[in-house]
């Protein structure tokens, strides 16, 4: 593949912590939580009574017509994609739809409207299904969608690899660029599973925190009290694009993705190495891909979901591949987790440390374990020169992403 320089010109994100990326990366920076109890029927029952639910619900920004046509992770998706395109300032730009491709993946899919039109099939019998049920629940209904608003011919793509998804279509991305496939890509992930379904399955792992009584600290990556992730939900999507078609049309640039990598661990179908060995591999490799060292990374936005296995074991994969110097931080602590989107949000976090020169806190880290060896931005956020970052983004089966990025 020919090696072209790839460029974010573009953000946008629905998220617990707000309704678009300003609102989000206010609150990010002030160290707010985005967790809440579930106030629903349905959770009563259940021993996880806490998520972090969109700060801005999607039936405030399409209208009722439409939003009975997705299933809620495609409207997300859809929100985020709207305010990504118009930072990008592609609405007027002219693009060549054959040169546009569209990543957009989703860790679990439309599962609530399995579920909910399963419940009407029992219900009500076969009549009463929606017409809309396959394309409001295949897993690349969101992407399908985002690329039908824009019109994209040069492929639509939907990579489906658990809490590395988000994370993935922007490596994806990278790559299509690269190849000479497309100048302008829209990449990023989506998740909308807060249901008593999925609540029950992670509980029964013993995956997420059972704070039922503390909501807003119930996030607390590499802190001793941890005890699992919180639930959240949300889109995040960035347009990627090739310096030399952002520059032919006088784009803003946010930040450079400099180079991605991909691995996976072989080792087990939920726990992470304890070492982090293929995490470690994909650092390693997303390095050789920028052209940078270890050296070069000043900051880490961790993966860290607030498990006590998975925490510590992406700490001792960043001393090992870049050093003791990088501020580590975890905006899961405030945002939750959130599976598919998680790493798009992160991306756009990491993005925003290199373009602004600050690194948002990690809250809630009031007894940092023992084995925490490297500098994390604590309880505030941390002003500081950021010229090149990195996001790690880890999933079920063993998928490890790392993405680099360095000032524009």
């Amino acid at each position: 593949m020919s090696r072209r320089d790839v460029v974010v010109t573009g953000l946008g994100a629905t998220s617990p912590l707000g309704g678009d990326v300003a609102s989000t990366w206010d609150a990010m920076l002030a160290g707010r939580s985005g967790v809440r109890p579930l106030t629903d029927e349905w959770a009563a029952q259940l021993p996880v009574r806490i998520a972090a639910k969109v700060a801005v619900d999607p039936s405030e920004v399409l209208d009722r017509v439409r939003l009975r046509k997705l299933d809620r992770s495609e409207a997300l998706a859809l929100i985020a994609a709207a305010e990504a395109w118009k930072d990008a300032g592609l609405a007027d730009a002219g693009l060549d739809t054959e040169r546009l491709a569209v990543v957009v993946g989703s860790g679990i899919g439309g599962a609530q409207t399995l579920l909910a039109q399963d419940d009407i099939l029992e219900a009500s019998g076969p009549r009463r299904v929606s017409p809309h049920t396959v394309p409001m629940l295949m897993p690349n209904g969101p992407a399908a969608y985002v690329g039908l608003d824009y019109r994209a011919k040069a492929g639509v793509h939907a990579p489906t690899s658990a809490c590395a998804t988000g994370a993935e279509a922007m490596a994806w991305g990278l790559d299509i660029i690269r190849s000479g496939r497309a100048d302008v890509v829209i990449a990023g992930g989506t998740e909308a599973v807060i249901h008593p379904l999925p609540i029950a399955g992670f509980a029964s792992m013993r995956a997420m925190s059972t704070r039922n009584d503390d909501p807003e600290r119930a996030s607390r990556p590499w802190d001793k009290g941890r005890d699992g992730f919180v639930l959240g939900e949300g889109s995040a999507i960035v347009i990627l694009e090739s310096a030399e078609h952002a520059a032919a049309r006088g784009a803003r640039v946010h930040a450079v993705l400099a180079g991605a990598a991909m691995t996976s661990d072989g080792y087990d179908i939920v726990q992470p190495h304890p070492e982090s060995e293929g995490g470690g591999r994909a650092m390693r490799a997303a390095l050789r891909d920028s052209g940078l060292t270890g050296a070069d990374i000043k900051h880490v936005n961790a993966h860290a979901t607030s498990t006590p296995v998975g925490d510590m074991a992406e700490v001792f994969g960043v001393r090992r591949e870049l050093g003791d110097h990088p501020v580590l931080t975890a905006t899961k602590s405030m945002t939750g987790h959130l599976l598919g989107a998680a790493g798009a949000l992160e991306t756009i976090a990491t993005v925003l440390s290199v373009r602004d020169g600050i690194i948002p806190p990690t809250i809630n880290l009031d007894d940092p374990d023992d084995a925490l060896t490297l500098d994390v931005a604590m309880h505030k956020a941390r002003q500081m020169d950021v010229p090149a970052a990195l996001n790690n983004s880890f999933g079920f089966g063993g998928h490890n992403v790392a993405l680099i990025f360095h000032r524009a």
